[in-house]
């Protein structure tokens, strides 16, 4: 208090409770029930009559540890207003909210004391217009609302939510209009740092999906998806998925907390499971989908210069990645793999998996890939925590497993892994496994696979396609990732779109293989393609060597078939932005780049004479520097500020 004294309220043996309140029934899978005509007016107020309440009992506590939370809570976020309600049956009606969505709904209802509301969700519906729960497996995801009858009354659950874009609604007392409900989207309370659009209509509607989905799967931690009786936190899923969302929403403290839940499902051996927090008890020693416990925190580190992570996990990475060693490799090779390059296209629609042993990906190419790859960032991480002799056998490490990887994957005669599936080829290409004379084959062989036996279509499965849209365009073949991006057949994102989806699917082949198996809300296949969009497309990146956007690398991707791309990101140094149009055999683009900062600006031309900044030469515009002439770039130095730069042909 103001004069210093204290008093603290404890709960203790005089303390009262009830079990006779509203709240009849809540479960996060199920719903809630609730029965407004057993409201206790008044209960949180001084002079209220609680003499049925019972005497508490005095229990041990629940012990573990208690730490303060450091990600935000969650809020409703949004308010949607329903597009549709169509009556199926009689006294049963649909709602369509338009959109797949994250939250509850809320309604207003008038009728007599007893009147009982029945909401129940999904995200499809049959042909006969009713709702498909299958894919929601045992999820009953039904809220009830029981009216006490004195007039208007408008009520949401508190403790459930549901993924849902279409409610069944019955016993409603007259006749519902889409008036009488709002769609309360809820998600980690957190700032959208993001835009994008470009002048191809899929390639927005795509974006619009990844937004919708990857917010729908933040609540506390990054979920596989929310409407299921699953809702869990696959890590698989995230790897370098966390990396694109990073772009469309300041999602620093939500992954920094989830490392924490990560380290704390660790088991004493060292072994991490592929579900986190551990509900589903998948220690399955694994090691793509624990990747991403160090990926994340690569990715905190560079995009938000959040070194705290590295510094508080890194012995407990050491320890997983020794455990890994010392009971799963061979030879250089880590013979352990478990789900393979998950949900890769198959070869049938009404498949689930591939039964083709040639579009198949060997597990130990994967494994041993990826624990190449987290050997060089485990020797980053060293380096960066002044840990010299780490640093030196992590190094070590990287290039025997490298050296053992080609020895036992590579036919250096034609430039090909193993069974050369577009994911075996990739993975060593972009993770620095492939000699420099032997580059170009194995990338020939990727947009051979993808071009004569694909369509052009995805190949990869979670694994490839983590990399698939990058080292496309780093190889030249921005084009070839750009049809990938806004095909719309099978398999594509496009083809979701097209059947009607606006949020991510699970499967690629979803309305097919089988619908009960299928999530309509997932990020896993959304792969690079959001970090694609904005540091390849737009062209915003950090710099070679930077963190936290202290030098920021701008080098669009001008390719053929789009016209324009206008995006901005807000970073933890400020706003940078690009944006840049075709007219005719003209480009224009202008960037900001914040205070505090320099860009290394990547300019489409062939000539400093084609080049105007500002309305001048580049030698008469301050704070700009020519640096160099790369593969069809000239490089300057720009200091921050606004630009407009036309480059004439």
């Amino acid at each position: 208090y103001g004069d210093g004294s204290t008093k603290t309220i404890v709960s203790d043996e005089s303390w009262k409770l009830t079990g006779n309140g509203p709240i009849r029934f809540n479960s996060e899978f199920d719903g809630e029930e609730y029965d407004a005509g057993m409201e206790m007016p008044g209960w949180n107020k001084a002079g209220f009559d609680d003499g049925s309440w019972l005497a508490v009992e005095k229990v041990s506590s629940p012990g573990g540890v208690l730490e303060a939370q450091s990600n935000a809570n969650i809020r409703i976020m949004e308010t949607l207003k329903p597009v549709s309600i169509t009556e199926n049956t009689p006294g049963v009606y649909v709602l369509d909210m338009g959109q797949n969505m994250v939250g509850w709904l809320s309604i207003k209802v008038k009728g007599k004391k007893g009147d009982k509301v029945s909401l129940r969700f999904s995200e499809i519906l049959k042909e006969d217009g009713s709702l498909y729960l299958d894919n929601l497996r045992s999820a009953k995801v039904t809220d009830t609302y029981t009216l006490k009858g004195d007039g208007d009354e408008s009520w949401e659950p508190s403790f459930t939510y549901h993924g849902f874009r279409y409610v069944e609604i019955a016993g409603y007392p007259g006749i519902p209009t889409v008036n009488d409900f709002e769609g309360k989207v809820i998600y980690d309370e957190m700032a959208v740092t993001g835009t994008f659009q470009t002048s191809d209509t899929t390639i927005n509607r795509i974006y619009k999906n990844a937004y919708w989905g990857i917010r729908s799967n933040y609540r506390g931690m990054p979920t596989d998806c929310p409407q299921r009786d699953e809702r869990l936190g696959w890590l698989g899923d995230r790897a370098v998925g966390s990396l694109g969302e990073s772009f469309v929403f300041d999602n620093n403290n939500l992954y920094t907390k989830w490392l924490v839940d990560i380290e704390d499902a660790q088991k004493d051996n060292g072994s991490v499971p592929d579900v986190v927090p551990n509900y589903w008890n998948l220690y399955t020693d694994n090691i793509t989908w624990p990747s991403a416990y160090i990926l994340i925190a690569d990715m905190l580190y560079k995009q938000y210069g959040n070194s705290e992570p590295i510094r508080k996990h890194y012995t407990s990475m050491k320890k997983w990645l020794s455990y890994m060693k010392d009971n799963y490799m061979d030879n250089g090779i880590l013979t352990k793999d478990t789900y393979g390059d998950w949900c890769m296209p198959p070869e049938r629609p009404e498949l689930i998996h591939s039964q083709d042993p040639g579009r198949r990906t060997d597990g130990a190419v994967l494994s041993t890939a990826f624990y190449y790859r987290l050997m060089t960032l485990m020797q980053h991480f060293a380096v960066i925590l002044g840990e010299k002799e780490d640093a030196e056998t992590f190094e070590q490490e990287a290039r025997m497993t490298k050296a053992a990887f080609n020895e036992k994957f590579f036919n250096k005669n034609i430039g090909q892994y193993s069974n050369n599936t577009v994911t075996a080829n990739l993975l060593p290409l972009c993770y620095g496994m492939v000699s420099a004379e032997s580059e170009e084959m194995v990338f020939n062989n990727i947009v051979r696979k993808t071009e004569e036996e694909f369509n052009s279509h995805v190949s990869t499965g979670l694994i490839g396609i983590q990399w698939l849209m990058r080292g496309l365009s780093e190889y030249g073949r921005s084009d070839l990732a750009l049809k990938i991006a806004t095909n719309k057949d099978y398999p594509s994102w496009g083809y979701m779109i097209e059947n009607d989806a606006t949020t991510i699917w699970e499967l690629w082949n979803g309305n097919t293989a089988d619908p009960s198996m299928n999530s309509g809300n997932h990020v896993m296949l959304l792969g690079d393609l959001v970090v694609w969009f904005y540091e390849y497309l737009a062209g915003i990146k950090n710099a070679p060597g930077s963190i936290g956007f202290e030098k920021i690398e701008m080098k669009p991707y001008p390719v053929n078939g789009l016209d324009f791309v206008d995006a901005s990101y807000h970073s933890v140094k400020g706003r940078i932005k690009s944006s840049w149009k075709k007219e005719g055999s003209a480009f224009y683009w202008g960037i900001e780049i914040p205070a505090n900062t320099t860009a290394l600006v990547y300019v489409p031309a062939n000539g400093e004479d084609k080049i105007t900044i500002n309305g001048k030469s580049s030698s008469q515009v301050e704070n700009v520097q020519f640096i160099s002439y790369e593969r069809g770039y000239l490089v300057y130095e720009f200091g921050s500020g606004n630009y407009d730069i036309a480059v004439l042909k």
